[in-house]
């Protein structure tokens, strides 16, 4: 599927999350709040431990998610998170990479 053009609206931010973020759940819950704001982007294991994941939508959404990466879920250890600002790509869906 082709990405279409953002909206002048639309945010795009990745973040890095360390920590004891991994088998945790990060990626499903993640995944889930993602789905329920209708943010495109996507979330992943890095191979260092860390959970990486770039949001893309509104930006009170996106920055709601940025947020929540924090804390994450409750069985997560979020020591910190890095986040960098990126320009949108047209990512209307949320995937687990």
């Amino acid at each position: 599927m082709t990405p279409r053009a953002p909206e002048a609206n639309t945010t795009r931010r990745r973040v890095l999350v360390h920590g004891h973020v991994q088998g945790v759940g990060f990626r499903a819950s993640c995944l889930r709040r993602a789905a329920d704001t209708g943010l495109g982007g996507w979330v992943r294991n890095t191979e260092r431990g860390e959970v990486e994941a770039a949001f893309e939508g509104p930006a009170h959404d996106v920055d709601a998610l940025v947020q929540w990466c924090r804390s994450g879920p409750s069985w997560a250890r979020v020591e910190s998170i890095d986040v960098i600002d990126e320009p949108p790509r047209g990512e209307t869906t949320f995937t687990v990479r």
